[in-house]
This record gives structure tokens, sequence and C-alpha cells, in this order.
């Protein structure tokens, strides 16, 4: 029973955060059919637009009409932009999308996939320094911890769950702090500024590690989670099925190599990385956030094992945006 009380209050704590938080809101359009595309600081929020900008392009291509993007400063950001129907199309962790979807007319159409044939979703990582006393979440209590955003189900909700299972309180027995972005999670651990960082796998194995940004030797890997639920495409209702249709098609017809093909990211192709086999060194896009191979269709229920845990834990605050 305390365990679940704990698991509550930390669900409740992550929907209060995402709920009561005004962040930034989109809310200019270009031209009267310009679609506006809207994700959540992952990363630094230069970085993160200049990974969309391919998708972009090729929904433009795709669906003959301007698409804007905008990077957000909170995943509560864009869901309240997204009840208010200001932003069309929305990228944002599986948690988010269940926050969204009690509020907001909404349906997740595609998720990443990080490499041929791989399936949706990453888990999540728990990072110390290299040589850090903490060699498990048991020994978290008492610790600075980093974690990214309340509403992320990798920075924040995973790690959470898996302190608990620890014996560790996530409110009560560490130091938190939300960085914004898993990049800035990891920086300010490296920084000095928390014992203890949590991020999605794919930040420390491929991302960072590819711009120069973390040296795999400076950290260790104390705790991974089960497979997270990827971060979803997630389309407005208010748009015509067609639309929709056609947004779902645009995204899922291409990978980061044909993308590259039809021109994309021209200037600033990068070569395919090793993991993706038979096309690893061919010039290829940075096709979203994650560094995606591809997008993959998806749908509400690829999405039920954050409804399950809200279930298990019975918390009041799963049901408060019905």
């Amino acid at each position: 029973m305390k365990k679940k009380q704990i698991v509550a209050a930390a669900l409740g704590a992550a929907m209060a955060a995402a709920l009561a938080a005004c962040g930034e809101s989109p809310n200019a359009r270009g031209g009267d059919d310009a679609l506006v595309l809207a994700a959540v600081p992952a990363e630094a929020s230069e970085e993160l637009e200049a990974s969309f900008e391919p998708v972009v392009a090729a929904l433009e291509h795709e669906l003959g009409r301007e698409v804007t993007f905008e990077a957000v400063s909170s995943n509560s950001g864009v869901i309240e932009a997204q009840v208010s129907e200001r932003v069309d199309i929305a990228v944002y962790g599986a948690f988010s999308y269940f926050l969204a979807s009690t509020r907001a007319d909404v349906t997740p159409v595609a998720v990443d996939v990080l490499g041929p044939g791989m399936d949706p979703g990453v888990p999540a990582y728990g990072v110390v320094p290299a040589g850090s006393d903490i060699t498990s979440l048991g020994d978290a209590a008492g610790a600075d911890v980093c974690f990214t955003d309340p509403a992320s189900t990798t920075g924040y909700l995973a790690p959470a769950a898996g302190l608990i299972e620890a014996g560790v309180d996530p409110e009560a027995d560490v130091s938190p702090t939300y960085a914004g972005g898993h990049d800035t999670a990891l920086s300010s651990m490296l920084a000095g500024d928390c014992d203890l960082a949590f991020a999605a796998a794919t930040f420390v194995d491929v991302l960072l590690p590819a711009r120069g940004e973390l040296d795999p030797d400076e950290v260790e890997v104390v705790w991974e989670s089960s497979v997270v639920p990827g971060p979803p495409f997630v389309v407005g209702n208010w748009l015509d099925e067609e639309l929709r249709t056609q947004i779902t098609d645009a995204l899922t017809s291409y990978d980061a190599v044909s993308a590259a093909e039809a021109g994309f990211c021209e200037g600033a192709e990068q070569p395919a990385p090793e993991p993706w086999g038979d096309v690893a060194g061919e010039p290829s896009c940075m096709w979203g956030g994650t560094g995606a191979y591809a997008f993959v269709p998806t749908d509400d229920a690829a999405y039920d094992p954050i409804r399950e845990i809200c279930e298990v834990t019975e918390a009041e605050v799963c049901t408060e945006g019905d």
C-alpha cells in the first residue's frame, strides 16, 4: 500500500506540473492553410529545430502546404496548445501523450524506430559519472538527481517508478532538478550539478557521442528500464480525415536515407550510422529529435502501458483530465 501511495504521489507531481505550468504555447500560423508542428525540448532547441527541418520539408512536399515548426518550452506548453487547437501536429513522450489524450482531441499516427527492422521505443537510463559511488538506484537516497521534465516518460515517469522499486522515494529521498531536456540533464550531471541523471538511452548511446558532446568512458549506466513506448507524432482530430491520412503517409513514406536522396536536408547530410546495416555510410538526414531511421504507423493502443501504470496505482490524478 505504501508503495502504491508513493507511485500515486509521483504521478500526481508529474500531472500537476504538466497541467499547471503555463509553458510557452505556439500561437502563430503562416498562411491560412499552414499547419503547425511543435515538439518538446528533448535537447537544445537549436538542435531540435535543425533535426526537424527535413521532416518539415517532407511534409510540405507531400501535403503541398506550409508547415511551421515550433520548439516549445515544456510538455505542458504543447499539450495546452493542442487543447486549444493551435498545434496541428505534435511530438512528445508517451506519458505526455497520455496527459494530452485526456484533454485534447488528438490521435497518435506515427512513432520513430532507430534502425532498420527495429521496434519502436527505447529504455530509460540512469547515468552517473564514471567512478561514482552510486552503483544502483538503491544508492540514490540523498543524491542530487537530474530528471528532464515532469511529463517525460523516459526522463521522469519510468525513472520514478525505478526509484520506487529500489525503495527510494523520488520526491522525498532525493533532491530533484528538472533540466528540461535529455542532453541538458546529462550535461548538468557532467558539470557536477547532480549525482545521477536520467535520460532516454538514445542520447547516451548514439546522439550525444555522435556530436562529440559525451564520451562514453565518462559515464556509467547504473540502471535501465524496460522499453518505453516511443514519442508519437500526434495529430489533431479537428483536421479532416483525408489530411490526417496524408500527414501519416508523408511521415511514414521516407526514412533518413531516402529523405536525403529526396533533397530534404541538402547540405546537411551525414553518414548513416553503422547499426543501420546495408545503408551504413550512405548520406542521411537527421530525422527528427531522436535521430530516427524512420517513422512507422502507431495508434492509441500502443500507449496502454502508461494507462496500466495508472490502473495499478489507482491515482486520482490519472483521471483529472477527463
